[in-house]
């Protein structure tokens, strides 16, 4: 086990610097002059003796692979530079809003499981009956209809018909209900699909068969030996969403006034905040690395069978 964890670590690394680099590089794809546009987002146009300094103050007339050390230095110790728009840290700006987005994930993820476990359990231990065509047509309608869809009819009968929430997701934790359900219903789909098909193959297995020989109970059959088993795929799916979850939910945070990391970020692109856009493509990568990582290791732990390299 601890070599399977030092062996995933290992392999994160070259993950992690090419995530820097090219969170690094945005800087210099970006059109225009950097340091120019910055200048601009002040409303005075800069002139060309203000632009030379603040290119040698933000070290963009170095090579770049000078500027990329400097810069990965800084990262290395929590620097993402400062903030065009409000002159705060960029780091302290995405922390800020973590809780926000972390309580708009938590409450997601919550909703999620209370729509897709019933719903995948039920559809698999009685399939083609009426609750299997009742969770086969909300899986349906969630993967696909639109988020901003959804998020906008729950807005507009929820908080302005209504008047059961709150407009904007500001007012209270009660406003964090409708942007979680539109996060939660989104996401139920795909789980309730997937949940069913593990269900189905799990209670077809022999050590299932065996258990009712024994005469073991159907509840415990499903609960302990299939429910088990059917779960372990959801993992791997489980941290890529929670990585999208984490990421701010850009379109959701933006239509419920969130102010979690989404919003943050879609701010900073109206702004032309570069540095910001910089700093949060790079907080949010590290942090779906990290999130995968346990998830793989848990994954891991969950099925003793599962090796690097080698087929369960």
């Amino acid at each position: 086990m601890i070599k399977y964890v030092v062996l995933r670590l290992l392999q994160t690394l070259p993950v992690l610097f090419g995530i820097s680099l090219i969170s690094f590089g945005l800087m210099h794809v970006t059109p225009g002059d950097s340091a120019e546009i910055m200048l601009r987002s002040g409303g005075v146009q800069p002139s060309p003796e203000a632009v030379a300094a603040a290119r040698s103050e933000l070290g963009l007339d170095q090579l770049f692979y000078v500027q990329y050390g400097h810069w990965l230095w800084r990262v290395l110790h929590l620097d993402l530079g400062v903030s065009v728009s409000s002159g705060r840290p960029v780091i302290d700006e995405l922390l800020g809003r973590l809780p926000a987005t972390l309580l708009l994930a938590a409450v997601a993820i919550v909703i999620l499981l209370l729509i897709a476990l019933p719903l995948g359990i039920a559809s698999a231990v009685f399939p083609d009956g009426w609750i299997d065509r009742i969770g086969r047509a909300v899986a349906m309608i969630s993967v696909t209809m639109p988020g901003y869809w959804l998020g906008m009819l729950l807005l507009y009968y929820g908080a302005v018909k209504l008047q059961w929430f709150p407009v904007t997701g500001t007012d209270g934790y009660s406003g964090v209900l409708l942007p979680a359900c539109t996060l939660g219903f989104g996401l139920a789909g795909t789980y309730i699909r997937l949940i069913r098909a593990g269900m189905i193959d799990a209670l077809r297995q022999s050590y299932v068969s065996s258990a009712r020989a024994r005469g073991l109970a159907e509840h415990i059959i499903v609960g302990s030996h299939a429910l088990r088993n059917a779960l372990l795929p959801v993992m791997t799916l489980f941290g890529i969403h929670f990585g999208h979850l984490l990421g701010g939910a850009v379109v959701v945070e933006t239509i419920f006034a969130w102010p979690g990391l989404g919003k943050f970020a879609v701010d900073a692109i109206f702004a032309k905040d570069y540095i910001v856009i910089q700093g949060y493509v790079l907080f949010m990568a590290v942090n779906v690395v990290i999130v995968n990582l346990v998830v793989d290791i848990g994954y891991q732990m969950a099925d003793p069978r599962i090796r690097l390299g080698k087929p369960v």
